[in-house]
């Protein structure tokens, strides 16, 4: 897609030390051997668009950010589809920062009909998280707002609208927002990177959009998927890649109600960082899972034989009934093996202290997943058998540790996410989960209990919780958390 080129760039010391550090391997190479580096231009077909800073501070990211709807060739079987977009692209442009910079966004509406912007994953104030309504209305048509807040944590989080998600997020608004460490933490990464934003989008004959609401309850109850397949807004897109070159993938699943179950087959994953950043070691995964909402940082090395192609591939996964039946396999990127020599892989060496949540004296929580019918006899989701619109808010004061038991009483799985804060998985007998990991998503599959602990240690507000299969959060599973001052 031509309006997908390059990443943000970025000025200041981050810029200037990755910058050196390239100098320096190019000076090494043209004097010694062939540097160790995927060939110039070998992710040209899947780069994100860009953005200009507009503020001179090297610690200040200011960009104009337009949420509008726009005409794009998204599939190449279909004529061009109208779409929503921001910035004119799907997904929209890479945010790109360091950890500690201050984020400016100043955000137009040109939609015909009222948006936030949700930044998923970042531990930001509550005036910020784009919550319609807590505490701020929804930005009207032909509105402006100013998002402004600091960044806290390295690694890689999302945006996207909280009105009308399913149909706004469907239509195709959402992109990615990645946040560099700012010190010596991952130094040892590879040097070829890509942010891959996995996504889906139902396009019919004609290139139109499908109807947000097709199949009523029962494609609610569901959770509707696109019948194409994107990886950063393209439709089976291609790598061109060295054999034995470790590369940095940095994955989203930006899908409405999608699960990403990921195979590479011939190569295995190694998974360095989940939603909160990086995990306290390396882990080595034949598939890669992924719910709607969730993050993973992994390396791959290529390692088949030169001029023969890899595809990454979709797996089905049975999350409930009609989920996994008469489903076969997809193939969604192209690895296009160079004749290039093979490299010498990049060794994962990444390590973080995680420290265990104490939960002695944490507050427990109960809350279950359910299903109703109103009045009229339409489909209504909830927890605790009352949907949105009834619930009381949870509540938690500053400082409080507290526990959840999440329990799913529907045939389906269900994503479930807390807006503004991590949390660690615990076991059945209440303690973490090994290895330890800050998340702000996790799967509670049909029937089933999970538990979680997280401490609301900062930031007072009006928190959402809810189903990530955003036809489930439209249809009222969704709650909300009043954090307080003691």
């Amino acid at each position: 897609m031509s309006l997908l080129s390059s990443v943000v760039r970025r000025r200041g010391p981050l810029k200037a030390r990755l910058a050196l550090t390239s100098g320096l391997l190019l000076v090494a190479a043209s004097v010694c051997a062939e540097p160790n580096r995927e060939p110039d231009g070998w992710a040209d077909g899947v780069e994100l668009a860009a953005l200009e800073d507009l503020n001179p501070d090297p610690h200040i990211l200011e960009v104009n950010l337009e949420a509008a709807v726009v005409t794009l060739p998204i599939w190449s079987l279909r004529p061009p589809t109208e779409v929503y977009a921001f910035n004119g692209s799907v997904p929209g442009p890479l945010i790109d920062l360091a950890a500690g910079d201050r984020l400016i966004v100043h955000f137009t509406n040109n939609l015909p009909e009222p948006t936030t912007i949700h930044w998923h994953g970042l531990r930001i104030a509550n005036e910020m998280d784009g919550a319609p309504h807590h505490p701020r209305p929804p930005v009207l048509p032909g509105e402006r707002f100013d998002y402004d807040f600091v960044v806290p944590d390295a690694g890689l989080f999302w945006y996207h609208p909280h009105v009308n998600s399913s149909a706004q997020v469907g239509y195709g608004l959402y992109g990615a927002l990645r946040v560099r460490a700012s010190d010596d933490s991952e130094a040892a990464a590879p040097e070829d990177e890509i942010v891959l934003v996995l996504s889906d989008i139902g396009i019919d004959e004609d290139g139109g959009l499908d109807d947000p609401a097709s199949g009523g309850d029962l494609g609610t109850l569901f959770g509707r998927e696109g019948n194409v397949i994107l990886v950063n807004g393209r439709w089976l897109p291609s790598l061109k890649v060295r054999a034995g070159i470790t590369q940095r993938w940095r994955l989203v699943n930006a899908a409405r109600s999608r699960y990403f179950k990921l195979a590479l087959p011939g190569t295995t994953f190694t998974r360095i960082g989940n939603d909160g950043g990086l995990l306290p070691g390396p882990l080595e995964e034949d598939e890669l899972f992924l719910i709607p909402g969730q993050r993973a940082d992994v390396l791959v090395t290529p390692d088949v034989a030169n001029g023969t192609v890899q595809f990454l591939t979709w797996l089905p996964y049975d999350r409930g009934f009609g989920s996994s039946e008469l489903r076969t396999e997809q193939l969604i990127m192209r690895l296009e093996l160079t004749d290039d020599p093979p490299g010498a892989p990049t060794q994962a060496s990444f390590s973080r202290e995680i420290a265990p949540i104490d939960v002695s004296g944490a507050t427990p929580v109960s809350m279950r997943l359910t299903e109703m019918m109103d009045a009229d006899g339409r489909l209504v989701l909830g927890i605790n058998d009352l949907p949105f619109a009834e619930l009381e808010p949870w509540l938690a004061t500053l400082g409080e540790t507290q526990v959840w038991e999440v329990t799913n009483e529907m045939d389906w799985d269900h994503p479930f996410h807390l807006h503004g804060f991590f949390f660690q998985e615990l076991g059945d007998d209440g303690e973490p989960l090994a290895p330890l990991s800050w998340q702000d998503s996790i799967n509670v599959p049909s029937r089933e209990t999970r538990r979680i602990a997280v401490v609301f240690d900062e930031r007072p507000g009006m928190w959402m919780f809810h189903c990530h299969i955003l036809d489930h959060a439209d249809a009222g599973m969704m709650g909300m958390l009043h954090l307080t001052e003691p």
